[in-house]
């Protein structure tokens, strides 16, 4: 079976400087990945829990909540009560066709919002959660893509893992 090659090798993304590029070309990886392995699941297997571990559903909610939550930092802000919140319902089972929807609507949000940031800001400090650990808008960018794709790997590994139980 012949596939494309990964984002990164596709030669797009070249009018956005390398580093912003990475971390989009993560979050399409990412896309990618989720549309493949997790799309086809059912609802019984998007909230299974093979050996207890977090459910696909889990990952798919936490990459995108956890992006809104690293880019408000980028952008030089606290998080609100209500992402807050969010973060505190992510195990929560739901339906798969929200859980979906809410993984593509959050990675095309992520992504405006990572275009939207100035490389001329990439070396400026910012402060992470209650406390207040330091790191710069570069750091949390780059974060977002290595975030992204661990959970992303989990999400399909789990994936895998319940389409062959069943």
């Amino acid at each position: 079976m012949q596939t494309s090659p990964e984002p990164w090798l596709r030669g797009t993304g070249t009018e956005i400087e390398p580093i912003r590029r990475a971390v989009l070309h993560a979050l399409e990886l990412a896309a990618e990945d989720a549309a493949r392995w997790c799309d086809v699941l059912s609802e019984e297997q998007m909230f299974a829990r093979p050996a207890g571990l977090p459910p696909v559903a889990f990952h798919l909610r936490h990459i995108v909540r956890s992006l809104d939550r690293l880019l408000t930092y980028a952008e030089g802000a606290q998080l609100s009560e209500a992402q807050i919140a969010l973060l505190k319902t992510e195990m929560d089972v739901t339906n798969a066709a929200d859980v979906r929807a809410e993984f593509r609507e959050g990675l095309a949000a992520a992504s405006e919002r990572i275009r939207r940031i100035a490389p001329k800001d990439f070396a400026e400090g910012r402060a992470v959660g209650r406390k207040q650990l330091p790191t710069t808008v570069a750091g949390l960018i780059i974060h977002c893509a290595d975030h992204t794709q661990r959970h992303a790997g989990q999400a399909v590994t789990t994936a895998k893992v319940v389409t062959a139980a069943t």
